[in-house]
């Protein structure tokens, strides 16, 4: 490996931006950031800013690969287009499915991560999110309703089993039977849970944060809406300061407008930007499956296949970054702390990724100033960009 120091406009550290100066990456991993410029090998981008590297932690593949196809190398190939297009770290998340088809889902994801070589240069699985099974027929949107089921934590402990301990965040209904003993058993195993998918009460979930539960799943979307009288899951989202609530941010999902307001409610260190993006993301516009659902792509959105109901995004986390930006919603340091530390902090993974320090491994992206992807980097080498070749 080598020792080279990357010179910029600006950088995207833990105390706030830097203007200028170099930043050394030696062997792999970061070093310090530094004003005087070093005797080493320089890469100039003069021009350019550089942030952390994206950290998506929702979304169901990319380039025509799912993370429930039970198939480590496509899991492989996911990894190196997102890569290529900002993402360097995340969490593929799962369906709801029967229990064994989740269990297997799990395995191969941990089958790819397990044989991955030192010269593997794609999006490094920081762990498993499971969006599923344990959701209300009410708000199931585009998992399949034949496998809903209350939450278990004997089912748990399998796939986390079959996912050899991988699994760092589940998400659920807040008024299934049994919901507030899962957040609450997850808890004490330092697994994050999530309500989603619900029609809860704004008491049940109060209930289910007090035994333990920390985030809410694409907020506004697949749950219950805020009421003045009742106000549901997105009340609670809203009014719960120390919980993370996950954004989709593609201007389609949810109108900028009302992530202008969960922004405002819930402080930008508690906002997750997400992509929830499914396996057809990065592929041209048709038809596909997805979770084992028929979905048609079209207007970079994924519809299932009655054309009424939104299946998933085919989102880029580093394009969402430059949507909050464009839209007005925040600056490029928030915005950018938003798909990075924040997703980092909301999954209990923030000690692997989603900040430029030093010893850190050098997992990075280089923006313009209109903050368009230029080039990415995972583990010091760089993977290009796939917008431009």
């Amino acid at each position: 490996m080598s020792t080279y120091a990357i010179k910029a406009d600006k950088f995207f550290l833990p105390a706030g931006p830097q203007l200028g100066g170099y930043l050394m990456v030696e062997d792999g991993v970061f070093g310090a950031w530094q004003a005087d410029e070093p005797s080493c090998e320089i890469r100039d981008y003069t021009g350019s800013w550089i942030a952390p590297g994206m950290v998506d932690t929702h979304i169901h593949g990319f380039y025509n690969h799912s993370t429930t196809d039970n198939d480590p190398e496509g899991i492989d190939i996911s990894s190196t287009e997102l890569a290529r297009r900002g993402t360097t770290s995340w969490l593929p998340t799962t369906f709801t499915d029967g229990v064994e088809q989740i269990k297997d889902a799990c395995a191969a994801i941990a089958q790819a991560d397990e044989g991955r070589g030192p010269d593997f240069c794609g999006a490094r699985i920081q762990g498993i999110y499971l969006e599923g099974p344990f959701f209300t027929m009410k708000h199931v949107g585009a998992q399949n309703p034949a496998y809903l089921i209350d939450p278990s934590e004997e089912v748990f402990d399998r796939w986390q089993e079959a996912a050899g301990g991988r699994i760092v965040k589940s998400a659920m209904a807040a008024e299934r039977d049994g919901a507030a003993a899962y957040a609450a058993a997850l808890n004490a195993k330092g697994v994050v849970t999530s309500i989603g998918h619900s029609d809860a009460t704004y008491d049940e979930c109060i209930a289910a944060i007090n035994a333990g539960a920390s985030c809410f799943t694409h907020t506004y979307n697949g749950q219950r809406g805020l009421h003045h009288r009742e106000p549901g899951v997105v009340g609670a989202a809203m009014s719960t300061p120390e919980t993370y609530a996950e954004i989709i941010c593609d201007g389609k999902h949810v109108n900028p407008a009302a992530i202008k307001a969960l922004l405002q409610a819930k402080g930008w260190q508690h906002t997750v930007l997400i992509t929830d993006c499914l396996g057809c993301g990065g592929m041209p516009e048709g038809s596909y499956t997805s979770g084992g659902m028929d979905v048609i792509m079209k207007d970079n959105l994924c519809w299932l296949a009655d054309g009424k109901s939104i299946a998933g995004s085919v989102l880029t986390l580093a394009q969402g970054v430059k949507n909050i930006v464009d839209w007005g919603i925040a600056s490029a340091d928030i915005a950018i702390r938003m798909a990075t530390e924040v997703p980092a902090r909301s999954a209990h993974i923030e000690d692997k990724c989603g900040s430029i320090m030093p010893g850190r491994d050098a997992d990075f992206v280089v923006f313009d100033h209109e903050l368009t992807l230029v080039e990415t980097y995972v583990g010091g080498q760089s993977v290009g960009n796939a917008f431009t070749e």
